[in-house]
């Protein structure tokens, strides 16, 4: 009986454009546990299968497909056929993508107007743009990104400021949420953070599953690897980081990282501190 493919990935910063990372992975037993990104997701599948649940629906993404995620949207991720799934990954943070949404005339921050779209001309050039970042080639990686995103804006996303608006978090669940970040390292229990938002904490605990999809212990986890993600760019050591989001230790932080990320938090700080990558390093089963 042959062997499954193991899983591979590698993470790095864009060369040319500041504020995209990019990741480059062939998942074939990882899954994704409910998570966010800061940044917008836009993922190019090379070959198998993608699925994933977003926005309450779950969704199914092949070759020359690509998964669009809104930052701060719950979202998971998993091999729909037995070989898994082969992608390309750009992440631009939010003012890189509303710069693009600018200059195409529109006045808000873009929203997608599905959550993935069928466009292999469109795909070609996201990966043309990645495979640039992936040789180092600044000028080609910055210009073919710029393109991708008015591309990709214009055909399937819609200005949030005409657009029918998404609720927000209500006033209980946004204060949590700052309690919670501001306190990672050591933060409340339900009950304490529900009494200093003024209600109970089945209230507090309904509302955060309401607007968030997560309870508020995993939404802090989801936090605590985004900021995670910043230390390890700035270049601070994985067993400095843990402590410092409140993960008991680089275990706990390795565990919860790849679990939302896609890769441990040692080759995440090599990939984005490191020169241009080589070929994809095997990333250790999840």
């Amino acid at each position: 009986m042959s062997t499954p493919p193991r899983d591979t990935a590698r993470y790095w910063r864009h060369p040319g454009l500041p504020g995209v990372d990019l990741l480059k992975a062939h998942y074939v037993r990882h899954a994704f546990t409910p998570h966010t990104h800061d940044a917008y997701t836009l993922a190019v599948i090379e070959s198998g299968i993608e699925v994933y649940d977003y926005k309450g629906t779950t969704h199914r993404v092949g070759a020359d497909g690509i998964a669009l995620v809104e930052p701060g949207v719950v979202h998971t991720g998993h091999a729909g056929v037995p070989e898994g799934w082969r992608y390309r990954v750009l992440y631009p943070d939010a003012e890189v993508v509303a710069d693009a949404a600018r200059d195409i005339g529109m006045a808000g921050a873009p929203l997608f107007t599905d959550s993935s779209a069928h466009a292999p001309a469109t795909a070609e050039v996201l990966r043309a743009a990645h495979r640039a970042a992936e040789r180092g080639d600044r000028l080609s990686a910055s210009t073919l990104t710029r393109q991708a995103l008015y591309r990709l804006l214009a055909a399937h996303a819609t200005d949030s400021a005409r657009a029918a608006a998404t609720p927000a978090p209500r006033r209980t669940v946004a204060e949590a949420r700052e309690i919670l970040r501001s306190a990672m390292a050591d933060p409340p229990s339900l009950e304490e953070l529900a009494e200093q938002v003024g209600v109970s904490a089945f209230a507090l605990l309904r509302a955060f599953r309401r607007d968030l999809g997560l309870p508020p212990h995993a939404y802090l986890n989801s936090a605590r690897v985004e900021r995670a993600r910043r230390l390890l760019a700035d270049g601070t050591p994985p067993s400095e980081v843990a402590p410092a989001v409140g993960f008991a230790d680089q275990p706990h932080l390795t565990r919860h990282f790849k679990r939302r990320t896609g890769v441990p938090p040692g080759e995440f700080q090599k990939g984005i501190l490191g020169a241009v990558p080589g070929p994809p390093d095997a990333a250790p089963a999840p």
